[in-house]
């Protein structure tokens, strides 16, 4: 029986025999020459399916293995880290820069984030998401980190999640509207993660700790 093979981002599908391929579009935004090329390789390897993911990506479905490599090279993108443990995805929405509920820079502030954790093996999978208002649309209080615009700044939750045991992350601090400062957040609590000695999704240890004391060990205040 076949298996995901973790270093050709490839995942077995339900027939066991096929797998399905994503690559890396950063907060899901690409252009049509992008697009172009994804459906001419599908096209030409007989992809029986494009799916369009919540992770924002476009996944090609129905992949034989023996292809796997020559489509990669015709592609020329990275995979998209849809499987491993890893950061796997960074979801961003629309922002400021089409949005007319935006009251921060969601895409310029998450495209930064993507270039810095996209694919970052850590000790159990990570999502992150950044939204440009309350309203949330990328789902952000779902993510193990999450960065949220308010018409002050931004406000970064911690230990959200879906999956069989959701969880709504909770509120861990709130900072200037300045991309430094915000990277510098996410970069002390991905660090304590990796440093934690646990293998757990980062939700079940802020539920563990309590949030008082996790924002305490990671920014000491």
């Amino acid at each position: 029986m076949k298996k995901d093979i973790l270093e050709k981002g490839a995942i077995v599908q339900r027939d066991r025999e096929t797998y399905a391929i994503a690559p890396h579009i950063p907060g899901g935004i690409t252009d049509t020459a992008t697009l172009r090329k994804i459906c001419d390789v599908a096209d030409r390897y007989g992809v029986k399916e494009l799916k369009l993911t919540s992770a924002q990506r476009i996944a090609l479905m129905g992949v034989k293995e023996e292809d796997l490599d020559t489509i990669w090279s015709d592609l020329d993108q990275q995979p998209g880290a849809a499987i491993g443990l890893c950061v796997r995805s960074v979801k961003i929405c629309p922002g400021t820069t089409w949005c007319k509920r935006g009251v921060q820079d969601s895409v310029a502030l998450g495209l930064k984030i993507d270039t810095i954790y996209h694919a970052m093996k850590l000790p159990n999978k990570m999502k992150m998401g950044i939204s440009g208002c309350m309203v949330n649309c990328a789902e952000t209080l779902l993510k193990d980190i999450g960065v949220v615009g308010t018409p002050k700044g931004w406000r970064i939750y911690v230990g959200g999640n879906a999956g069989a045991r959701p969880r709504i992350g909770e509120v861990f601090t709130d900072t200037a509207p300045d991309d430094d400062e915000v990277l510098a957040v996410v970069a002390r609590i991905v660090d304590y993660y990796k440093g934690s000695g646990s293998e757990q999704r980062l939700g079940r240890i802020v539920e563990q700790m309590g949030i008082e004391t996790f924002r305490q060990a990671v920014l000491g205040t």
